[in-house]
């Protein structure tokens, strides 16, 4: 009889809280003020507590819907009196701002309803910084970056997002090549990508002496084995000099050749050179060209000095004389054949 009579009295509760008419709802004692809605939604005719929300209801679908984490708050979290007055007007009402005002008010920009820590939403905000995240710093957690400065206080603004601010441990650590003791600029990105610090790519070509050649996959200490990167002398002789006094094809230390090594080598191979001996004679074409010689010591026949070379040796006299009768001034020396011979042809 009791429940029957419970039921009752909520049946005509609901009643007159729904009817039309402003008179109907005055004379209504309602305990949640202008808030009007089928009593059925929240209660029952078993008890009037505990509250059950019914799935059918929607709160303020327009300006609040109740998404993610929201939709497991008790009411009473939010809506502290029965008249729902004084409801939480944006983020910050209800959440304690742990930015403390640095990041503004809205908590949108970076949470979400389905998690307050949702990392999608704080790498995409992210994004429009002065400071985008690609490669390994998407996968970092925010401390790294944005460490505490105060208890419970992470700081976001004004940060710097220059490389070194967080990777100069590593620039100190990096010993191939010694990026500290070698002066290296920290401009970590001049070399390094977001992928990884390790597997960097210094390019070369910006400097004084771009690689080429065999010179390209050489490793850096092949030629910085002294520590020294500023300022390293460029001359080849200044890495070749043992492939100069070890060279006696010819012999070029003895010979006093000149220790511009480009001017015969390339950066393909040490050997073959190629020296342009048509600027001083021409062998590669005509009566001198390859085959009549085999080496230079056919014609340079003081391997300690290049500038003596013999004519003789392939030049008969009695041939030369006869092609010189009646020559003014003819003297069967090898000096006086360069000196109307310089083209190797007759004069």
């Amino acid at each position: 009889m009791r429940r029957a009579s419970l039921r009752l009295w909520a049946a005509m509760l609901c009643t007159a809280a729904s009817t039309a008419g402003g008179q109907a709802r005055t004379a209504t004692a309602n305990p949640h003020g202008g808030f009007f809605a089928p009593c059925a939604q929240c209660h029952s005719p078993d008890a009037w507590k505990p509250v059950k929300v019914s799935a059918e209801f929607r709160h303020a679908p327009d300006r609040f819907p109740l998404e993610g984490a929201h939709a497991r708050v008790s009411c009473a979290a939010c809506h502290t009196r029965l008249d729902f007055s004084r409801v939480p007007a944006n983020c910050a009402s209800c959440h304690q701002d742990a930015h403390h005002g640095e990041l503004g008010a809205n908590c949108a920009t970076c949470h979400s309803t389905r998690s307050f820590l949702d990392m999608a939403r704080m790498r995409q905000a992210h994004q429009a910084t002065a400071f985008p995240l690609t490669g390994s710093h998407l996968a970092v957690d925010c401390r790294s970056c944005h460490t505490p400065r105060a208890p419970g206080q992470l700081a976001f603004v004004n940060l710097p997002s220059r490389c070194e601010s967080c990777h100069m441990k590593d620039y100190q650590a990096t010993n191939n090549p010694p990026h500290g003791s070698a002066g290296f600029p920290t401009d970590c990105e001049s070399c390094h990508s977001p992928r990884a610090w390790s597997g960097a790519g210094f390019d070369h070509n910006r400097t004084q002496f771009p690689l080429t050649g065999a010179h390209k996959p050489l490793p850096c200490a092949q030629c910085h084995a002294d520590g020294v990167y500023r300022g390293k002398a460029t001359a080849c002789v200044s890495c070749h000099q043992p492939d100069y006094n070890g060279t006696t094809n010819p012999a070029h230390a003895a010979a006093g050749f000149p220790t511009d090594c480009a001017s015969c080598h390339t950066t393909t191979a040490w050997t073959p050179a190629n020296f342009n001996h048509d600027g001083f004679f021409p062998i590669s074409s005509g009566a001198h060209r390859p085959g009549v010689w085999t080496s230079c010591s056919t014609c340079h026949t003081n391997a300690s000095n290049y500038a003596v070379f013999d004519c003789l040796s392939c030049h008969g006299k009695s041939t030369t004389d006869s092609h010189h009768s009646g020559v003014n001034g003819y003297v069967y020396a090898s000096a006086n054949c360069y000196s109307c011979h310089k083209n190797g042809r007759a004069p």
